[in-house]
This record gives structure tokens, C-alpha cells and sequence, in this order.
């Protein structure tokens, strides 16, 4: 008869740490057969390069009581009961509105969230020490219907060549479904508004030179077969899979941080809970020491003056933000108003 409950040993700041596991057998990716204990062991093989990534900042875990395909919610805040060693922070909701909300630190608070029935892991671009200063610059490159991954990666070239000419070095990742997630570490030094500035500003010289191939418009409707730059990532509070986190996809992907020279070659399917230790045994973390090159987004910020200047203003704000400063009627085109002839 299965076993209903395990205890995993892992290392921790303070020694050994023991992590109960519920329903270790409990299948949650059933095309593959991945149970729970096998997910926890995943993260038990990643937790230096994950807690790297998505480690000491604010965290949303996106929990499936039962596999992929079925319900899920996200957890933000602290629940009551939660270990001593899953910690967290105050922060500041677009709301205005502040509460506590978890931080992973060790390898044990990984596990927990496992045994919470965790999948995705969603970090914020802050740390714990300056929640509302980024210590990124995100950018999302989502593939619209009728393109696919090769389309994202021609744009990822792209923007790696404008991010450059602003003076930041990108890294990129597989977002784990279709599309690329680039990344600059940038000095903590602008609240989330004006990075999310830079990230329209580099988006807006991308799409002029790949006018064809990518697009900035918020509206579906106005995308066409063109990636579409999500700014909206950049916004406090908006995040997506951190590195090295499952998604919650039938075939168990991991949002897999690359090199550059091997983009091309990529095969984000092949980027698994299963794949993935042994790629890292082998080839290391292509995202070790990425906080350590920190870069500034003043270039950025002037290309933003540059297009204000010349009638290019905000862009939309997702649904559920407060009315911002600039922002454009949040109506589609299609059923905005036509005013009187």
C-alpha cells in the first residue's frame, strides 16, 4: 500500500532541516506520471539556481489541489500554520493597500510549498530589502496566434541588440509554453512606473525596427500574427514564472534559463522536471551571477521623453489596475465610441 506521508532531510542556514511530504504518490502530471514526491525531489536538484533566481523577494504560488488541468488559485500571503522558515514581507499592493506576503529562502520552504500543493512559482522583480525598486527589467515575448516559438526568437535577437544599445546586458529564458523571457538586472534605483517605462520604451524601438514581426498593442484584436511585447509584465505585482519554476503544462516543462548561442537550437519542450537536473549538472546555471552585472535603465528612460515628445504616451494598464496617470480609455477599438460626424 502507498505510503500517505513522508519526511524529506534537506540541508538549511540552520542545519538539516526534516519536510513532511502528504500523498507522495499523488500523480500531478498524469500524461507523464509525475508525482508529488518526484516534483519535490525536482526542486530538492534545482533549489541552488532557483532560490538564486526567485529567492529573498516576494512570491505568488500558484497551487493545484489536485493535477494539471484542474482548479488552481494563487497564494500570496502567509498562511496560518506556515514553518518558521518560510518568512516574508510587507509590500505594497497597486491598490495601495499593504500586507505581508511569503519569501523563500532555503531549500526547506521550496519543499513546503511543494507539499501546499505548489506548481508555478511566480517572484517579483524586487527583493525583500527594497520591494518597490525592480533589481529587473522583464520583458515578456509572446507568441500571438499564427506565430510560434522561432518567431519569439528572432524577436529576442532583436531586443537583445536594442537592450544593448541602452547599455544593459540581457539573459533569456524559456517561459516554459511558447514564448521567451528576457531579463537585464538592472540597479534598484526606480520604482516599478518608471521601469515599466523603460520596458515600453525598448519595446517601442523594437517594434520599429521589426514593425512586421512584433507589436506593442495591448488590444488583441490590433496584434496580428506578431509577438506581442508584454510591458504590462513590468508592472508591480505582475510577474510570471520565475526560472528553474514547473508549469503547470501536460508535459511538465520548466521555464529554463539559456545561453544566448543556443537559442536558435532550443527545444523548449525538452525542458522538463525530468530534464533539467542533469542539464544542470552538465552545463551549469547560464544565470549564475546575474544580479552581479546590474545595469541602469537612464537610456531607456530617455527614449521614453524621446517618444512623449513626439505624442507617444502611456499605454494601458491591465484591467484590474486603479485608473493611472495618461492612460488611454481602457476600451477595445472595436467598441470604442466613434464620435459624431
Amino acid at each position: 500500500m502507498a505510503s500517505e506521508r513522508i519526511t524529506l532531510t534537506v540541508p538549511g542556514p540552520a542545519g538539516d532541516r526534516e519536510v513532511g511530504l502528504s500523498s507522495p504518490n499523488r500523480v500531478i502530471w498524469p500524461e507523464l506520471g509525475i508525482t508529488k514526491h518526484e516534483l519535490a525531489e525536482y526542486m530538492i536538484a534545482v533549489s541552488g539556481p532557483f532560490l538564486a533566481a526567485n529567492g529573498d523577494r516576494p512570491v505568488s504560488l500558484e497551487r493545484f489541489p489536485d493535477a494539471v488541468g484542474g482548479e488552481s488559485f494563487f497564494s500570496k500571503n502567509p498562511p496560518k500554520g506556515a514553518p518558521d522558515y518560510v518568512e516574508s514581507v510587507t509590500v505594497t499592493y497597486n491598490s495601495g493597500r499593504r500586507h505581508p506576503q511569503l519569501v523563500l529562502t532555503e531549500t526547506a520552504a521550496t519543499l513546503w510549498a511543494v507539499q501546499m500543493n505548489t506548481i508555478v512559482f511566480h517572484p517579483w522583480a524586487s527583493l525583500t530589502a527594497n520591494t518597490d525598486n525592480p533589481v529587473e527589467l522583464r520583458i515578456d515575448l509572446d507568441p500571438q496566434p499564427g506565430t510560434g516559438f522561432a518567431q519569439a526568437v528572432s524577436a529576442a535577437h532583436g531586443l537583445r541588440e536594442v537592450l544593448r544599445e541602452a547599455g544593459l546586458e540581457p539573459w533569456v529564458k524559456t517561459s516554459g509554453n511558447r514564448g521567451l523571457h528576457v531579463f537585464c538586472p538592472i540597479e534598484p534605483t526606480h520604482e516599478f512606473l518608471d521601469v515599466r517605462h523603460a520596458v515600453i520604451a525598448a519595446a517601442r524601438e523594437l517594434e520599429r525596427r521589426m514593425p512586421d514581426r512584433v507589436t506593442t498593442k495591448w488590444w488583441k484584436e490590433e496584434r496580428g500574427e506578431r509577438i506581442f511585447v508584454d510591458f504590462n509584465q513590468a508592472n508591480r505585482d505582475r510577474t510570471m514564472a520565475g526560472a528553474y519554476s514547473p508549469r503547470a503544462l501536460a508535459g511538465a516543462s520548466v521555464s529554463t534559463p539559456i545561453e544566448w548561442d543556443e537559442l536558435d537550437a532550443v527545444d523548449p519542450a525538452s525542458f522538463t522536471v525530468r530534464s533539467i537536473p542533469a542539464r544542470l549538472a552538465e552545463r551549469g546555471d547560464p544565470w549564475a551571477g546575474l544580479l552581479e552585472r546590474s545595469g541602469r535603465i537612464d537610456t531607456l528612460l530617455q527614449w521614453w521623453e524621446r517618444d512623449l515628445a513626439a505624442g507617444l504616451g502611456e499605454l494601458p494598464f491591465p484591467p484590474e489596475f486603479p485608473k493611472m496617470p495618461g492612460e488611454p480609455p481602457r476600451v477595445q477599438p472595436s467598441r470604442a465610441r466613434k464620435p459624431d460626424a
